[in-house]
């Protein structure tokens, strides 16, 4: 079990086969963990003016004279990403304004190498460059560890695969299972299909406070962007699908939480205990104004079968 902040991973393997994933039957399931790992955030900048086109000079100058260009160079002349970085606020290091946190996040000015790579991971990204003023959050960490659950449930992608045995001279054991299995449940507040913009938040005290205003006392988080785990997981391993995410509220109600509350309740002879419980399962289901029923998302990546069976809580059911 790997604990960050409040966030939660519990692997369980029901058998060890050696360094080797074959035999192993992981069941892992991520509670509020994905939203505690690092993001980069980057704005879409249009061209520099310096790159327009209109007064690109059509001649130059030659030992013998000037001469035409009847194919000018073409500078880049296409929008790019700027990575915002973590900096020292001025207000608060230099002017001494109270209430101010003392780091910000400044727009880089010119390209990192972050903003080179990581935006390009993924078409949903690469969509957006041409748009200046697009904001987007990603994490690398997540999409690596998403692919970890995808492989150690339905072994290496053939390409992977293919990968290490060209590559390595002594290649390490192999991840390839002959038949996937396990299963791993991912619940976390994030976005259903979108990329998160803007959703750094800081929590101290269970109030809310400025991200970066006490760096080491202040629980950071953001937005789970569910759609970039579930490509991590399907390039991650051939062996696995992915169901999800569905609203929290959605998938306990298709569990059976309401039913499980009626025998609960029934059980109850003092009525302020009734209050609390009615209070609590009701704040996990509902929907209205942001509740929790409806940031919280819930996402499954299983064993590949085709489609044939849909997990119970995204659309299946059960078998007797």
């Amino acid at each position: 079990m790997v604990i960050l902040h409040q966030s939660t991973v519990f692997l369980i393997l029901t058998k060890d086969n050696g360094n080797t994933e074959e035999g192993k039957t992981p069941f892992i399931f991520a509670h509020e963990f994905f939203d505690a790992l690092p993001i980069h955030a980057f704005e879409s900048v249009p061209p520099s003016p310096e790159n327009e086109q209109a007064n690109a000079p059509r001649t130059i100058m030659t030992p013998t004279g000037p001469a035409e260009l009847h194919n000018p160079p073409k500078p880049a002349n296409t929008p790019q990403w700027r990575e915002l970085m973590v900096t020292l606020n001025p207000k608060a290091v230099e002017e001494n304004i109270k209430g101010e946190p003392e780091f910000q996040l400044t727009k880089a000015k010119a390209s990192t190498p972050s903003s080179l790579v990581i935006p390009e991971i993924s078409q949903r990204y690469r969509a957006l460059k041409s748009r200046p003023g697009s904001t987007i959050e990603i994490s690398p960490e997540s999409r690596i560890y998403a692919a970890d659950f995808a492989r150690r449930i339905g072994g290496d992608s053939a390409s992977a695969l293919a990968a290490k045995k060209s590559s390595a001279s002594s290649p390490p054991p192999s991840s390839e299972k002959k038949t996937p299995s396990g299963a791993a449940l991912i619940m976390d507040y994030g976005t259903l299909s979108t990329i998160p913009i803007n959703s750094l938040r800081g929590i101290k005290s269970h109030e809310k406070v400025a991200p970066l205003s006490e760096p080491g006392r202040v629980d950071v988080s953001a937005d789970v962007d569910f759609t970039s785990l579930a490509e991590a997981a399907i390039e991650g391993s051939d062996g696995v699908e992915v169901h999800g995410p569905v609203e929290q509220g959605d998938f306990l109600g298709a569990m059976g939480i309401e039913e499980r509350m009626r025998q609960l309740l029934r059980k109850v002879p003092d009525e302020e205990h009734k209050k609390t419980l009615e209070t609590a399962w009701k704040r996990l289901v509902e929907k209205d104004g942001g509740s929790m029923g409806q940031i919280y998302k819930v996402m499954a990546i299983v064993p590949e079968n085709g489609g044939k069976r849909r997990p119970v809580g995204f659309g299946g059911g059960i078998q007797m």
